[in-house]
C-alpha cells in the first residue's frame, strides 16, 4: 500500500524534499501537493530519478501524484530546477501610494535649504502624471498646510485633483495652529496608522 505523503501548503522546495526522503525507504509513495508549482517540481525529480510517475488531480487545487520506485533505482541529487522554485504570481497590491511628511523641511543639515527643497518637491508632484493617493502631514509637518505656508498653494492643488491630505490633529494643537489649517483635514493615529499599513508604497522625502 502506497506511503501517503502530505505536502499541502508548503513552501517550495520542501514537497521534494520530503519527496525525495520518503522515497529513500518506500517503493511506492502518493505526495499530495495544492499547487502546480510543487507538482511540477515533484513530478521532474521523480522522472529525472527513474521513478513512475501518475498524477490525479482532486478537486479545487488538489494533486495525487503517485510515485513508484523500480527495484534497483538510485534517485539523483535534488537538482537546481527543484530547488530553484518560481515564485508565485500575487495579484497586484489595491493599496494607495503614500507620501508622508513629518517636517516642514526636507532632509537635514540646513533648514534654509530643506525648505527649498520640500517647496520644490511639492510643487513638481502637482505637475506629476503619477500622483499619490493620500499624503499623510504629522509633526511640524503640519505646518506646511496652515495659511502662510509656502507650499499651500500646491496642496490645494492636489487635493482638486483627488489627493486625500491628512493632517495630525495631536500635532496641530501642539503647535497650537489647529486654527489655522488651510488645507487637508484633521485626522488621528488610528487613521493615519490604518492608511499607513495598507499602503502599497510609502514615500518620505
Amino acid at each position: 500500500m502506497a506511503e501517503i505523503i502530505d505536502a499541502r501548503g508548503l513552501a517550495c522546495p520542501q514537497p521534494v524534499l520530503l519527496t525525495k526522503k520518503a522515497l529513500e525507504t518506500k517503493k511506492d509513495i502518493i505526495v499530495l501537493v495544492d499547487n502546480e508549482t510543487a507538482l511540477e517540481n515533484v513530478k521532474r525529480f521523480a522522472i529525472n530519478s527513474g521513478c513512475h510517475v501518475s498524477v490525479i488531480e482532486e478537486t479545487g487545487d488538489l494533486f495525487s501524484i503517485n510515485i513508484i520506485k523500480p527495484q534497483g533505482v538510485e534517485l539523483k541529487e535534488i537538482g537546481q530546477e527543484e530547488i530553484a522554485c518560481t515564485i508565485e504570481k500575487k495579484p497586484p497590491s489595491e493599496g494607495p501610494t503614500v507620501i508622508v511628511m513629518a517636517s516642514n523641511t526636507m532632509g537635514s543639515g540646513d533648514d534654509e535649504l530643506g525648505t527649498v527643497l520640500l517647496r520644490s518637491f511639492v510643487h513638481t508632484l502637482t505637475e506629476m502624471e503619477k500622483r499619490p493617493d493620500v499624503i499623510i502631514l504629522y509633526n511640524s509637518g503640519v505646518k506646511l498646510a496652515i495659511e502662510g505656508s509656502d507650499v499651500l498653494h500646491d496642496l490645494k492643488r492636489l487635493e482638486e485633483v483627488g489627493v486625500k491630505i491628512l493632517v495630525c490633529g495631536t500635532c496641530l494643537n501642539f503647535f497650537n495652529v489647529k486654527e489655522h489649517l488651510r488645507a487637508g483635514v484633521v485626522s488621528n493615529m488610528y487613521d493615519i496608522t490604518d492608511t499607513l499599513l495598507k499602503a502599497e508604497r510609502i514615500v518620505k522625502p
